[in-house]
């Protein structure tokens, strides 16, 4: 089992969402967030005042499933979440050990 987690511009939560559903991915976590790499922030202009924002609001998509589908998986975020501009984010697939529901005490792949 892989956990994914994308990294993506807020805007592009539904588009991604939906192609994922697409393909029969039904679980995830979506956690607002605030994060920075090349894109580096930006200025604004706020009565008047110039500020810079530094972090900037990005949406963290959380999911696990089984090895054979992570490829699948990945090129569905890469292709629903690219705008082609700089900021459009990043995936992270790491290893998972176990998984315990805890409703029903099922573990690993009958608990995903």
């Amino acid at each position: 089992m892989k956990r994914i987690e994308a990294v993506i511009k807020p805007f592009k939560l539904e588009d991604v969402k939906d192609a994922l559903a697409e393909i029969g991915i039904t679980g995830m976590t979506v956690i607002e967030v605030k994060g920075y790499g090349r894109q580096k922030g930006h200025s604004e202009l706020y009565r008047g005042a110039e500020y810079v924002v530094d972090f900037l609001p990005k949406i963290k998509m959380e999911m696990v499933v089984e090895n054979d589908v992570v490829t699948q998986v990945t090129d569905t975020i890469v292709e629903a979440a690219r705008t082609g501009k700089i900021g459009d984010g990043k995936i992270f697939v790491s290893d998972v050990e176990k998984i315990i529901r805890i409703r029903t005490g099922e573990e690993d792949n009958e608990a995903i």
